[in-house]
């Protein structure tokens, strides 16, 4: 995208912030193929329509994701989440945060390790224990990898 198509798009999306309700309901043919929801808040139309203007100006999602998010909507294969949204990477100045006893803790994804509170840690398992007391995966305890445990269904209680 060239810096005057992204310039127009930037200028385009902040207007939908000042536009009211009716006049968003208004937009909203020239983006999306059917009438806006009803009950949509100004909020939401705002989030609808900026998506979709940045899906025609950016691209959308890539075809191979949209298929099988289709084939999960429609029940056609078992898959787990994470084929479908692949394996997550943690690129630098990206920020993990995880509440843990009334406390929110906030990490910030470097180069060559991760910062947590002002201090330098070469691995997540080195905060997640830091903040635990106990011995963590820190990638399951930040919600990066799932822990590998299936969970198990309960049959269902009459009574």
């Amino acid at each position: 995208m060239s810096p005057r198509a992204h310039q127009a798009l930037t200028e385009s999306l902040q207007s939908l912030a000042r536009l009211t309700p009716s006049e968003l309901r208004a937009r909203w043919p020239q983006w999306l193929d059917r009438p806006p929801p009803a009950r949509f808040r100004r909020e939401l139309l705002v989030r609808a329509l900026a998506n979709r203007m940045q899906e025609r100006a950016q691209g959308g999602l890539p075809a191979a994701t949209r298929t099988k998010l289709r084939a999960l909507a429609t029940g056609e294969k078992p898959h787990s989440i994470r084929e479908v949204v692949g394996r997550r990477c943690l690129t630098p100045g990206t920020h993990l945060i995880r509440e843990w006893r009334h406390e929110t803790h906030q990490v910030t994804v470097e180069a060559s390790g991760f910062l947590y509170r002002g201090q330098r840690y070469r691995s997540l398992s080195e905060i997640a224990r830091r903040i635990t007391g106990t011995r963590w995966s820190g990638p399951v305890f930040f919600g990066v990898k799932s822990s590998g445990r299936q969970q198990t269904s309960r049959p269902e209680v009459n009574g």
